[in-house]
């Protein structure tokens, strides 16, 4: 299903099994959070969604899964849907089928599990329940004996891991599930197949229901349930310890598959048909000569010198022959649909004013978001030291079928141009400020994100027209996202400038973000007085 956002066709992700005007059903996959954790850690599944379309921005959470259970989930898109659902669901009169495995088969057929469930730390106990106290209760039914052998789980009430408890409790723990004695596996094996409630509108009985892959990479099933292979063919398949393999790190381009990591690894997938490359990750790469950081050849077909790769429909051309960078960053795919359709957040629209618009896009790369701002329908003006980086911009205008003539392209020092444009009273109505961690130029000099980005923030604002929105973002590991965040709201004050709009956005979903694997991409949206 494709949706018309700003004049742009954009697909529904494919985690979206179905979509009315009261009720938004998803497919959730393992290992992603149904709502964020904490402020600036990764994005949970509403999260994501209710910022995506903004029609969904009333999103409602009515009910919960853990995060490592996949499954069907159901979100109120209206007040009338949020009442109903709250209602049916405290009346108990929605069905909830779950699906497990377990490596100790239990010995009943059939049984029932009553008990109260208290937080005991990180983890939950079952108790005998005192006079009055709640209880949680949990319908067992075996399905088919062997090792691992499948139950099914009808829970009756909604307590925080409450079938992971009572399955432990019954001498059966979930597969994966360690916490609650499980043996390890690369997920839980753990997935809400079916529910079964009455729609908020129409009184009729609705159900959904959806088969568990507990065979499948859990990392592959994240990326199926965030990205449409159709219209985007680049993307992270492996993000290091967060994906459960450390320091390795895996992303597809096309046909062709790129590892990095310090040194190879022993054993990689490739691509069916096509090519595997290995780049090493080195903790710098300045000095370096091009052969040393560019991919090498493992297994299957070379590249050709460049190729062309989709990302939410729009082509970029991509090199392996170019040293450490291939063309496009990965990290900022969302943030370039955010251009693309002219939509960054819940009651946020990128522009406020009609056409004419004009973006300028500070260290503009190959000038990937100064190509969907020019398909949103604005003009945008590339700005970056290197003619040879500009010049490939241009190639991916054309690629989209964009004239290049009707955009401008400014070869030069980003600090002595942004004074230039402010001379001659130039303003933008969006303005774009991703700079590479470190960088030097013979006009400027050195510049570091952690200590100069506050300075680049304050050179910017007089181009920002009045109601104007600030792209700030930043890839640097060592600086902390609330750092990053107080120290731009902090420059935009000394500017004499007011934030009107603010909305932050860590990394995307295939860039998952968990204590093994910090988050390090670090952007903020805001509109200004």
């Amino acid at each position: 299903m494709a949706v018309l956002v700003s004049g742009m066709e954009t697909r529904l992700p494919p985690c979206v099994l179905f979509e009315d005007e009261h009720l938004l059903v998803v497919h959730k996959p393992p290992g992603v959070n149904t709502h964020a954790p904490a402020p600036y850690a990764g994005e949970g599944l509403y999260d994501w969604l209710r910022h995506r379309e903004p029609r969904w921005g009333g999103l409602a959470i009515i009910h919960r899964l853990d995060k490592e259970t996949s499954g069907v989930m159901v979100f109120a898109k209206t007040t009338l849907a949020c009442q109903s659902l709250t209602a049916q669901f405290t009346r108990r009169e929605v069905l909830k089928r779950y699906l497990f495995l377990t490596q100790t088969p239990p010995r009943r057929k059939e049984w029932t599990m009553r008990s109260a469930i208290l937080r005991a730390g990180e983890k939950y106990t079952s108790r005998t329940a005192p006079q009055g106290a709640p209880i949680a209760e949990t319908h067992f039914r075996l399905l088919e004996q062997g090792l691992p052998a499948l139950v099914e789980a009808r829970p009756r009430t909604g307590h925080t891991h409450q079938i992971r408890v009572h399955a432990a409790d019954s001498g059966c723990p979930i597969l994966g599930d360690v916490l609650y004695g499980g043996p390890p596996a690369p997920r839980v094996c753990l997935h809400a197949a079916e529910i079964v409630l009455r729609h908020p509108a129409t009184g009729q009985p609705q159900r959904w229901e959806i088969s568990p892959d507990f065979s499948a990479d859990p990392a592959a099933l994240r990326r199926a349930a965030f990205i449409h292979d159709e219209e985007t063919n680049a993307f992270r398949r492996w993000h290091g310890a967060a994906d459960g393999h450390p320091g390795v790190y895996l992303e597809q381009w096309g046909d062709f598959w790129l590892a990095q990591a310090e040194s190879a690894p022993s054993s990689l997938p490739a691509p069916p048909g096509g090519g595997l490359y290995f780049k090493p990750r080195l903790p710098a790469v300045r000095g370096k000569a091009p052969a040393e950081v560019a991919p090498r050849h493992l297994a299957g077909r070379q590249a050709p010198p460049t190729f062309v790769v989709r990302e939410n429909g729009v082509s970029y051309e991509i090199s392996f022959a170019e040293g450490c960078s291939v063309g496009l960053f990965l990290d900022q795919r969302d943030n370039r649909r955010r251009l693309l359709t002219g939509h960054v957040a819940r009651d946020f629209p990128l522009y406020l004013a009609p056409s004419p618009r004009e973006v300028l896009n500070v260290f503009a790369y190959t000038c990937a978001f100064s190509v969907c701002a020019a398909l949103g329908g604005a003009r945008a003006v590339s700005l970056d030291l290197s003619r040879k980086y500009l010049d490939w911009g241009r190639r991916n205008f054309i690629l989209n079928q964009l004239d290049p003539a009707a955009h401008d392209f400014i070869y030069g020092d980003a600090f002595s141009w942004l004074k230039r444009l402010a001379r001659k009273g130039r303003q933008f109505d969006v303005l774009i400020l991703d700079p590479p961690t470190f960088s030097q130029s013979r006009e400027h000099g050195v510049f570091r994100v952690e200590k100069d980005y506050p300075a680049l923030v304050q050179l910017a604002l007089p181009l920002l027209r009045r109601g104007g929105v600030l792209l700030a973002s930043a890839n640097t590991a060592s600086l902390l996202a609330a750092r990053f965040v107080d120290m731009v709201r902090a420059a935009i004050a000394r500017g004499g400038r007011a934030i009107h709009q603010e909305h932050y956005v860590p990394q995307p979903p295939d860039f998952p973000i968990s204590r093994e694997e910090p988050g390090y991409l670090k952007t903020l949206w805001l509109r200004l007085n």
